[in-house]
């Protein structure tokens, strides 16, 4: 099952992971060349597959959007990880694999007999990667340990929706699953640092990311806002709090992000877009005055934007200023931007009518490119090659099978 290509050819996963962070995570080491190796649980799988939605050629309803989505590039063995039997596959599987990454609950993988610290012993050298809502005892014991979380609630307690929105007193949710998606890729991340100090070292490690703790990470921002201007912050809306112009703006079709971060771009777009009168207005002559005016800098300068169209703006404005038109779905799969980028690759899945296209890798190397290889796996459809590679006879798989230990 090597896939042998991708900057980490060779590297060997064994994922437990379900749902959306730890899939995410698992995927990206898959799209930069890993064998990863999905654990399902017999006879369900992943909570996604039956997420939807479906492509209207799909009448079983096999192939969630979902699903594969998040689960491209990887292999599946279906195992009930309640039953013994399962656990010395698991046990001969790790000498074959580098890392064992799990999404659990925290005491889920001690419950089942299958805790770092067993597996540890069985392979010194192992990486073990957790990511659960708060985090695990092993690195920091949070009151809230044993607290399932979700997308929203890492959004929540991570601070990101106290500052989303464009009421102070009214919290937003981000739109994307973003307490989900960026732990997924610290995750990732961290798993690659392992990697490297146990290639260097000979020494594996236990390794841990909590939700929470990733949103408030990459809401840094309202951190120093806090210790070192004693503000706490709240909803700003679609504008940045400390310059501008610096968000998004009206157009007469719909909306675009405009962002000055110096003199010399406020005064190319005033000139882009004839408004003369706010690079004479003294108010705005400043970044300084920009910030304290900022209020009627923004009402003065959507007077002139939503003059344009989000095109004629970018006739204006692209590769002037930092600019974009606000996309929805259907303008981004009409931008060659997007096409050239191969951001929008498409898979073909055994039994539908069409190829359907899923969002791509961001990660371009020249030398191992990364790629969207083939769409997610059938529930356990590598099962029994994997069963043989461990070292399992078609007679005892048989045997595994009846007993519902695999599937």
């Amino acid at each position: 099952m090597t896939e042998g290509r991708g900057a980490l050819a060779g590297l060997r996963v064994l994922d437990f992971t379900q749902s959306l962070a730890g899939p995410y995570g698992t995927q990206i080491l898959a799209d930069l060349g890993a064998e990863v190796l999905k654990v399902e649980v017999v006879g369900i799988g992943d909570a996604t597959r039956g997420a939807g939605p479906y492509h209207p050629s799909d009448t079983e309803k096999r192939h969630a959007g979902y699903f594969h989505s998040v689960n491209r590039n990887k292999h599946s063995i279906a195992l009930n990880l309640k039953d013994p039997a399962s656990h010395e596959i698991v046990f001969d599987l790790i000498q074959q694999y580098d890392v064992v990454i799990e999404n659990f609950r925290a005491g889920t993988m001690e419950k089942l007999g299958l805790s770092y610290e067993i597996l540890k012993e069985r392979k010194p050298g192992l990486i073990y990667a957790a990511l659960r809502g708060f985090g695990d005892p092993r690195s920091g014991n949070s009151p809230y340990v044993n607290w399932p979380s979700l997308d929203v609630v890492a959004q929540a307690m991570g601070g990101i929706n106290a500052v989303t929105g464009s009421d102070p007193a009214i919290p937003t949710k981000v739109g994307p699953g973003i307490g989900d998606i960026i732990p997924g890729m610290f995750l990732a991340i961290g798993t690659l640092a392992a990697v490297v100090h146990r290639d260097r070292t000979g020494e594996g490690q236990f390794l841990d990311v909590a939700m929470v703790d990733s949103i408030l990470a990459i809401s840094e921002r309202i951190v120093y806002q806090r210790s070192f201007g004693n503000v706490i912050a709240g909803g700003v809306g679609n504008h940045q709090p400390f310059m501008a112009p610096f968000g998004i703006y009206p157009a007469s079709d719909g909306f675009a992000a405009i962002a000055v971060s110096n003199q010399t771009y406020f005064a190319t777009l005033c000139r882009a877009l004839d408004a003369d009168d706010l690079l004479a207005d003294e108010r705005f002559s400043t970044p300084d005055g920009r910030r304290i005016y900022r209020d009627e800098l923004i009402a003065a300068l959507s007077v002139h934007t939503s003059r344009f169209t989000k095109a004629e703006l970018m006739q204006r404005l692209g590769g002037v200023v930092p600019f974009g038109p606000v996309y929805n779905m259907a303008e981004i799969a009409k931008d060659p931007h997007f096409a050239v980028r191969n951001m929008l690759p498409e898979i073909e899945i055994e039994g539908l009518s069409e190829p359907l296209s899923i969002a791509g890798v961001p990660i371009k190397m020249m030398g191992t490119p990364c790629d969207v290889r083939h769409p997610g796996p059938d529930l356990g459809a590598d099962t029994d090659a994997v069963l043989r590679a461990a070292g399992r006879t078609p007679e005892q798989i048989r045997e595994l099978r009846a007993r519902g230990v695999v599937g």
